[in-house]
């Protein structure tokens, strides 16, 4: 089992930006892919960005390519979003989640603030 911890929400101006962070507990992180999703009001939840267990590949939503960098730290069981750029259509809580390779993402955070005011 893995629980997760997200950290590094706020509110920011448009063009600013935030780095988001989440702490992983457990001895597998290694083991698991991440990502990043984040719901908006009203909204259903979409995916932002993810990262492999291996070689760091990384996936992203056309709507923040270029703008946000998902990386990770095995060594401190994190992995961060790098959100620059940010505009108004960013306001969302953030999630961070893991899955097993060839799974569905299944554990999930409990999400942090993002707010960006134009």
């Amino acid at each position: 089992q893995v629980q997760l911890v997200e950290s590094g929400g706020g509110l920011v101006q448009a063009g600013g930006s935030l780095r988001l962070s989440c702490a992983a507990s457990g001895r597998t992180f290694s083991t698991y892919n991440m990502g990043w999703f984040r719901q908006a009001p009203g909204k259903e939840r979409e995916f932002v960005a993810a990262i492999s267990r291996n070689f760091g590949i990384t996936t992203y939503a056309d709507s923040v390519k270029g703008r946000f960098t998902i990386s990770r730290d095995n060594a401190k069981n994190s992995v961060y979003l790098q959100m620059n750029s940010l505009k108004p259509e960013d306001t969302a809580v953030y999630y961070c989640a893991s899955r097993a390779t060839g799974g569905d993402f299944d554990y999930w955070g409990q999400g942090t603030q993002v707010t960006v005011s134009s």
